[in-house]
């Protein structure tokens, strides 16, 4: 099957990375990367670790394709990009290790498909007997997740490797002076606000969490405003803050220059922040998981104990605050369920597969097959996303521009 779209790139010359280290988050890849760059360069190693995120510049992508590293740290979908890529199987026949980092984030997701597939296409594509590891440290369906990371081998090739020691964490919830007058519902947390100052004002490093970029801003605004002092030594960092920015603050937590960010989800992954010593969680978590990845962001060292508040913004999370300290006292995680034979992410991968060097309708599909979310793939199923890429499908017929792809 050949792609109408004509590529303007050219055809990939070199190969490419032997190691492939997949991660959810910009800011874990950056962390990654200079932790890899710094173990190689120990060992002597002349090896090169390279990023290839929605940060990465168009030059340092081309220079990758023509000189790749021995190492590429990269997100599910700037990976699903270079398959888009002429000959991109070029590029990945000499892989031999793929490592995804924080499975547990991507399992259950779309993304999470995203990663099955990459794995189950560079599997085919490589000239090497492809090795996978999958990491987590709060994912309570270990098995189930090592089937779904790997479904084609057999199982006396998967192994899972547990740590023996045990985090320690404090939680510590931030209660109302009244109850009675707490809200049910709909705020956000600001009314407990003089409980969080004086928590800030003791701790070196605080890093201060919120579920939405809209209340990250709010809660850095009235935080300046009662603590102007704070200026120069506070920061904000969500998804949406320009990259330069976030770099600016990553690069500020790790030497110890700022005494508090207020951030999103985009700082609570594996990032090493070894001055954060005090983390608040305003409002519900949304997960038991998500809370021990944010509070692990303290006390990031073994044998360090992580400290975290939990703040509750109305009167039902006060039952969450509960429900969080017991999970961790019994050390429970939450089971993440994969998704399933989800089409619209397999049209959008066959897409990309016409754009760059096309693709044989029966090998894809053995290669689909060979991943949990599309084990069971049905044939009406496979056939209907083969005439939505080739002509719209019955919904989009009588839009003959729609044609994206053909034999």
């Amino acid at each position: 099957m050949d792609s109408v779209f004509k590529n303007p790139q050219k055809s990939i010359k070199s190969t490419g990375p032997k190691i492939l280290w997949i991660t959810p988050l910009r800011a874990l890849a950056k962390d990654i990367r200079q932790a890899l760059q710094h173990f190689t360069d120990g060992l002597n190693l002349d090896w090169r670790i390279e990023l290839r995120t929605g940060d990465t510049s168009v030059t340092q992508r081309k220079q990758q394709l023509s000189n790749a590293p021995e190492c590429l740290v990269t997100t599910p979908e700037s990976l699903h990009i270079l398959f888009s890529l002429k000959d991109h199987e070029q590029f990945f026949k000499n892989t031999e290790s793929i490592i995804v980092d924080e499975w547990h984030e991507l399992l259950g997701t779309k993304r999470g498909v995203q990663t099955e597939l990459a794995i189950a296409h560079i599997a085919a594509v490589s000239n090497k007997e492809l090795k996978v590891w999958g990491i987590s440290a709060t994912i309570g369906n270990l098995n189930e997740a090592l089937q779904v990371l790997i479904p084609w081998k057999k199982d006396e090739e998967k192994v899972v490797v547990r740590a023996n020691t045990v985090k320690k964490t404090e939680i510590e919830t931030i209660l109302p002076d009244s109850i009675e007058r707490f809200p049910w519902s709909g705020h956000l947390g600001l009314n407990l606000l003089p409980k969080i100052l004086p928590i800030i004002q003791r701790s070196n490093t605080t890093l201060l969490f919120t579920n939405t970029r809209s209340q990250t801003e709010m809660w850095y605004k009235e935080i300046l405003n009662k603590m102007p002092e704070l200026a120069g030594v506070m920061a904000m960092h969500h998804g949406s803050i320009d990259h330069h920015i976030r770099i600016w603050v990553e690069d500020a937590l790790a030497a110890g220059k700022l005494k508090l960010v207020v951030c999103t989800s985009s700082l609570d992954l594996g990032v090493d922040f070894s001055p954060v010593d005090t983390i608040v969680q305003i409002g519900g978590p949304k997960g038991i998981s998500r809370f021990l990845q944010r509070a692990g962001r303290s006390g990031h060292r073994p044998g360090v104990t992580s400290r975290i508040y939990f703040v509750p913004t109305h009167s039902l999370e006060l039952i969450e605050g509960s429900a969080l300290k017991t999970a961790e006292k019994l050390g429970i995680h939450e089971d993440r369920q994969p998704i399933i034979g989800p089409l619209d992410v397999l049209v959008q991968y066959l897409v990309t597969l016409a754009a760059g060097s096309g693709f044989d309708p029966g090998k894809t599909r053995n290669e689909l097959m060979s991943t949990n979310a599309y084990k069971d793939l049905q044939n009406n199923e496979w056939q209907w996303a083969l005439d939505f890429i080739t002509s719209g499908g019955k919904s989009l017929s009588n839009y003959t521009e729609y044609s994206k792809v053909h034999f």
